[in-house]
Order: structure tokens, then sequence, then C-alpha cells
């Protein structure tokens, strides 16, 4: 993990059955990591991870094909760290990309 989260670092998902079973619980456990999970029937507690999938599946994934998984990998990769977080401007930063919105909230972390 690059930003070498502290012990309160939250992990929140849907209710899906992966994110309920009892492996992913306790790798959870043993990083240390406390779990989240949406209310039952409650779309709106995940509205976040909803919107970045959306925009995930319909700005990338609808106008690709993969010749196989590492190259699905790899294409997901680079449209997350290279486009997503780096170049791509996000209303709810000011318009900034989120890798200008996290510096300058650092850069103020450091002055104050």
């Amino acid at each position: 993990m690059r930003r070498n989260p502290t012990k309160e670092m939250l992990v929140h998902s849907d209710r899906g059955v992966q994110y309920a079973s009892k492996e992913y619980r306790q790798l959870l456990q043993e990083k240390d990591f406390r779990q989240s999970m949406s209310r039952k029937g409650n779309c709106w507690d995940n509205a976040v991870a909803e919107s970045f999938f959306y925009t995930l599946k319909t700005q990338y994934i609808h106008h690709r094909s993969f010749r196989d998984i590492e190259a699905a990998k790899y294409g997901l990769f680079q449209y997350i760290e290279a486009y997503y977080n780096r170049r791509r401007r996000h209303s709810a930063n000011g318009y900034k990309s989120s890798a200008e919105f996290e510096e300058q909230f650092d850069l103020l972390q450091k002055l104050a």
C-alpha cells in the first residue's frame, strides 16, 4: 500500500457475498482494517463507489475489448492511475484532478 494507511483505515462496501465472506473479513482483520457495509437495501450508503464504477464502465470498459485478463488488468490500472486520479477533473474537487486536490490538501495541512 503506497500511502501506509493508519490503523483507522476503513473499507466500505455493499453487502455483496464476496465482502461478507469469512475469508475477506479475515483478510481485513489481518491488515487491521475496519469493515463498513451499506445498510440493507440502501444504495445511497455506497454512492461514491457506485458513481466511480458507473464512470469507469461508461467512459472506459464499454468502449474496449481486451485480449486476455492481463491486458484488462493493465488497462484498468492505466485508466485509474494515469487518467482518473491524475488528469480527470472532478467537480467535487473544484475541477481539479484527484492528484492536484490531494497535493493542495497536503500543502495546506503542512501550513496549518
